[in-house]
């Protein structure tokens, strides 16, 4: 969910400047206004992180096509557009953009195939926009998480499959971090301009293998 009024509640409490702005990815009129609000209230960004995502369990074979697509414009299509609308305020400050993947980048699970294939291209797409921005000094990170605690992970577990996939895991593939620890691992990211962050750590040897 967006949690609105929480997002806000954790802005007031800063103390630093801050907000929070709802804004869709999939509408390229409402990302640019919401980079027009940054831009007025904060100033240009230093460092933009693209973490919006959404998932849809099931077989593929009888998966609703809207629904499918959804995920793709949401989890692919919308993260590069957030690049799009930022990319010449990070060019200015010469700063930094994270692209949150997930374990399913390197990694594809059935009965996740938009989810999987989403996190897969915008892991590519990054790697792809980093090529083409370090000469401008904007570095790109990617963030590799697994399961977080979050209301899409939650939703996904309402589909039986679904419970028993994540039940057979092996335990570490299995454990569910806060939202708290992702949060602390993608600040870490964004100070140290990382080119990569786990969470867990050990899926970087996932994706060694």
């Amino acid at each position: 969910g967006h949690e609105g009024p929480a997002l806000e509640a954790v802005a007031a409490s800063l103390p630093t400047p801050a907000l929070a702005h709802e804004a869709d990815i999939t509408d390229d009129a409402s990302l640019e206004r919401a980079a027009a609000v940054v831009r007025e209230r904060l100033g240009p960004p230093y460092a933009v992180v693209a973490n919006a995502g959404v998932a849809e369990a099931g077989p593929f074979a009888t998966s609703d096509p809207a629904d499918w697509r959804r995920v793709v414009d949401v989890n692919l299509t919308g993260s590069a557009a957030t690049a799009r609308t930022f990319l010449p305020d990070l060019f200015g400050t010469k700063g930094y953009y994270l692209q949150v993947a997930s374990l399913a980048s390197l990694a594809a699970a059935p009965m996740m195939s938009a989810y999987c294939a989403s996190k897969a291209g915008a892991e590519s797409f990054a790697h792809s926009l980093r090529a083409e921005v370090a000469h401008r000094g904007v570095d790109v990170g990617i963030g590799y998480l697994n399961w977080i605690d979050t209301a899409m992970i939650r939703d996904a577990d309402r589909f039986p499959v679904m419970r028993e996939l994540r039940a057979h895991l092996p335990w570490p593939a299995r454990r569910t971090l806060t939202p708290e620890q992702a949060a602390d691992r993608l600040a870490t990211a964004v100070e140290q301009r990382s080119a990569a962050v786990y969470l867990p750590r050990w899926l970087r040897l996932a994706q060694a293998a």
